[in-house]
């Protein structure tokens, strides 16, 4: 027990010690870690709010509804499904409920961004899909016209946008009239930009046209690890993903996660479009002041981004993870990723992938941002000691420890 102790102690220090760029983490406000953790993480909730298959819910059934309703509000939607502990359960369950197997479908292809299961690999290919590709321009934007003739011509159950890499909004509205001639849905996958998405900040899918919303709740939007599906699809599809979400793909649902959820949400609707606002300005920042150090940026010709992440090109196939092993030994953590040209093999990639949001939320901005691209250049171009580039990134980070874009600790304004 002591050992177990001492690693969660010390692995709490060191990433108080980082600056922490994955782009698909965060963390929770004070607030919202108290009302994770209560009495709700010992309980099940098999089933629907009124519709159980266990006694004792009679609170559980009141939170999960209010997390059901507050969401629906907020994001224009008609239906929402709390219950996918995870992103990928989310994909899992809206793919399941509005399609076959043999059915067609066009994702955004893995060197545009597509996570892993949107493709074969994943939860597609495990639903027996056939995956296809939409089409992209060289400045990592889709292409609208091409895309849509690419609908015509294959003729998809559904197409699913969003995903892992997402540096600006997608042409919703116009797909939606290519998707209505062919019968096709839409899912966007908001895991990556919900929280954009939530301060009003990015784009509306649903305003826009998509049908489904799957996302995880735990990257921009900084809420719970987990997963939820939000739309506007009739009754007959709400019911298809409620039992795809239970009994197919998960029974519990991690009940605990639900107050925090709503939490988060109730803070995002205080806070979120400055916070979503800033996070946006850190990454146009962070990007353009790399670019100004000698790094190649991705989408240098529009701007870089108009998201959380930054992608960069680091040479070579197999420079990606070299990069991010040096930075973490700096205490700055990122990952590689594939990036266009990189093929679909994900070991060996050339880039680099960079979200700003959790040191965001604990108050950096553009000065700070641009602080953080000398870290990135002296480690990675100019080859300094990464251990003794460590000490100063420590050093940086130690005045950014206290999340912001939130209610005081024990104030709860929900």
């Amino acid at each position: 027990m002591k050992t177990m102790i001492s690693l969660v102690r010390r692995h709490n220090e060191w990433r108080r010690n980082c600056v922490n760029l994955i782009a698909s983490e965060n963390v929770m406000s004070p607030a919202c870690e108290k009302l994770y953790v209560s009495d709700l993480m010992h309980r099940y909730a098999e089933g629907t709010p009124r519709k159980r298959y266990y006694r004792g819910l009679e609170y559980i059934d009141q939170i999960e509804e209010l997390v059901q309703e507050e969401f629906k509000k907020h994001f224009g939607a008609g239906f929402c499904d709390a219950r996918p502990i995870s992103g990928t359960l989310a994909n899992y369950a809206a793919f399941a409920a509005i399609s076959s197997r043999g059915d067609k479908i066009l994702s955004l292809g893995v060197e545009h961004g597509s996570h892993v299961s949107h493709e074969k690999a994943g939860a597609a290919g495990t639903l027996g899909l056939e995956v296809g590709w939409l089409e992209y321009n060289d400045d990592c934007t889709m292409n609208a016209e091409k895309s849509c003739a690419k609908i015509l011509e294959y003729r998809p159950r559904f197409i699913v946008i969003g995903g892992s890499v997402i540096l600006f909004p997608q042409p919703i509205k116009e797909l939606r009239e290519a998707c209505d001639k062919v019968g096709a849905r839409i899912i966007y996958d908001a895991a990556h930009v919900l929280g954009l998405i939530a301060g009003g900040m990015f784009q509306d899918p649903l305003r826009e046209g998509a049908d489904i919303i799957t996302t995880s709740t735990h990257k921009t939007f900084p809420g719970p690890q987990g997963g939820m599906i939000l739309g506007n699809v009739g009754e007959e599809t709400q019911k298809k993903i409620q039992t795809a979400v239970f009994p197919q793909f998960s029974s519990n649902h991690h009940l605990h996660r639900l107050p925090a959820l709503y939490g988060a949400l109730r803070e995002m609707q205080a806070f979120g479009k400055n916070y979503a606002a800033q996070i946006i300005g850190n990454a146009q920042a962070l990007a353009g002041e790399l670019c100004n150090l000698g790094f190649d940026v991705l989408a240098k010709n529009r701007g870089f981004t108009q998201s959380h992440q930054v992608l960069v090109n680091c040479g070579m196939p197999g420079a990606g993870g070299e990069a991010a092993s040096l930075l973490e030994r700096a205490n700055i953590i990122l990952n590689k990723n594939i990036i266009p040209g990189d093929g679909t093999n994900p070991k060996n990639p050339r880039g680099i992938r960079i979200g700003v949001q959790e040191m965001t939320r604990f108050g950096m901005k553009e000065d700070e941002m641009k602080r953080i691209a000398g870290f990135i250049k002296a480690v990675v171009l100019d080859k300094k000691n990464p251990e003794a580039a460590g000490k100063e990134v420590a050093a940086f980070r130690a005045d950014y420890q206290t999340a912001q874009y939130c209610f005081e600790s024990g104030k709860f304004a929900f």
